[in-house]
């Protein structure tokens, strides 16, 4: 996991964690390592779920 990985409990916003996605696409020039690769699916299941606690948080 990578130091920018939150801590277990913690919530960052969908905006942030695609703000972290956008970071690392940009890094990698467009091309992700496998390292990356691992960091970029974390990411999306992260933002993923912030997504799924916005939308119900609305309801």
């Amino acid at each position: 996991m990578s130091p920018d990985s939150p801590s277990p409990g913690s919530v960052r916003s969908a905006a942030e964690v695609n703000d972290k996605i956008r970071a690392l696409w940009l890094r990698a020039g467009g091309t992700l390592s496998a390292q990356e690769r691992a960091e970029y699916e974390l990411l999306v299941v992260e933002w993923a779920a912030a997504v799924r606690c916005r939308v119900v948080e609305a309801a």
